[in-house]
């Protein structure tokens, strides 16, 4: 009986990061894993870089589905493009790769689907992986995060990631173009730009809940210094701690936009981009995987829920309610924090998250 060793697996995994819907190399190296034990394998899941792996038991029961994401991020370092896996994608990929290998002869009951996802980085992974129909049959989905050293300590394990919503957003402004030596004939776009990025600072929510609006990028240029430009962009990073609230948020964020481009007599327009839903989650299954984390480390080894990020594992359940899900940190004492290029992290630490993994399956299907 073969059983994969994620320390060893995520670091063979570190060596080929890949981009979102890139993960050519990824997939083919997890497909190759999985056909190595006999498992069911579907490649190019949805025409993309997606792989599922399926076991099946001999007896009716639940469709369960484990998630890993495989993607890795884009980064310009000393002058240079270059791909790292600074989020933790790798160890995920092989805590999954390696529960595979531990649950491959223990279904009783029901079906196991070992979902490979790609793109989560860029959002686009589970849109695919909903369009093709993966999801379709899910009773449970249950994933997980290497968590850095400010969530979870190293060797803690938290039952609960609490994703906030969260959306990236373009802002067009549209003025009129003039020689700078009569700007009173234009309308400068990036006056209405930062007029209106002073605005979005204004806005104000709830203060009991979390959420922020912050400028991330602005492009406007003309092609020359002594022109007026016509045209600004502004890309906005958005999150919020519910759906709901985004959706506040994201509202006024339109007024103050049409508002303050119309007192500078220019025009905006508010463009969504990505966008990826608050956690979703059935508390009575997050119980369930807090006692398997009892269970499998001790009781002292529960930490506290944690929150931060966002993750388009969330749009399972939006798009299937009826799924009961869950999402575990696994603290790997990553520092100095998640998407920083120098990201590193105790890979002999990811056991926990596989023991976890088999635990809450067996749970259902053993």
């Amino acid at each position: 009986m073969t059983i994969y060793d994620p320390t060893a697996l995520r670091r063979e995994l570190h060596e080929m990061p890949e981009l979102a819907l890139h993960e050519k190399r990824t997939s083919a190296y997890v497909a190759e894993k999985l056909k190595a034990l006999g498992i069911e394998t579907h490649e190019n899941v949805g025409g993309s870089t997606g792989v599922v792996g399926i076991i099946r038991g001999t007896e009716p029961g639940p469709v369960f589905m484990l998630r890993a994401d495989m993607d890795a991020l884009s980064f310009v370092i000393d002058g240079k493009p270059c791909c790292i896996h600074a989020c933790g994608h790798d160890g995920h990929t092989a805590m999954l790769l390696a529960a595979a290998s531990r649950l491959k002869d223990k279904i009783k009951r029901g079906t196991l689907k070992l979902l490979f996802q790609p793109a989560e980085e860029t959002l686009q992974g589970a849109p695919v992986i909903i369009k093709a129909g993966v999801i379709d049959d899910v009773d449970y989905a249950l994933g997980a995060h290497i968590r850095p050293i400010q969530d979870v300590p190293a060797g803690m394990l938290c039952a609960a990631v609490r994703h906030t919503a969260s959306t990236t957003l373009n802002i067009v402004i549209k003025g009129r173009g003039a020689h700078a030596s009569r700007p009173h004939l234009g309308i400068n776009a990036i006056d209405a730009a930062c007029a209106l990025m002073n605005g979005i600072q204004a806005i104000w929510l709830d203060p009991k809940m979390s959420w922020s609006a912050k400028a991330t990028q602005i492009h406007a240029d003309s092609g020359a210094t002594n022109t007026v430009p016509d045209l600004a962009r502004i890309t906005y990073d958005c999150r919020a701690q519910t759906n709901e609230l985004m959706d506040d948020l994201l509202a006024q964020i339109r007024r103050v936009a049409a508002g303050t481009a119309a007192a500078y007599g220019a025009e905006a327009e508010v463009i969504l981009r990505d966008q990826s839903p608050a956690c979703l989650y059935d508390d009575d299954f997050v119980a369930e995987v807090a006692e398997a984390i009892k269970e499998i480390a001790g009781p002292d080894k529960l930490a506290p829920d944690c929150g931060g990020g966002g993750e388009d594992f969330h749009n399972y359940k939006l798009a299937r309610p009826e799924i009961k899900a869950a999402y575990f940190g696994v603290g790997v004492g990553a520092t100095p924090g998640l998407h920083a290029s120098t990201m590193h992290f105790d890979d002999t630490l990811l056991p926990l998250g596989v023991a976890v993994f088999e635990n809450v399956v067996l749970r259902h299907l053993g």
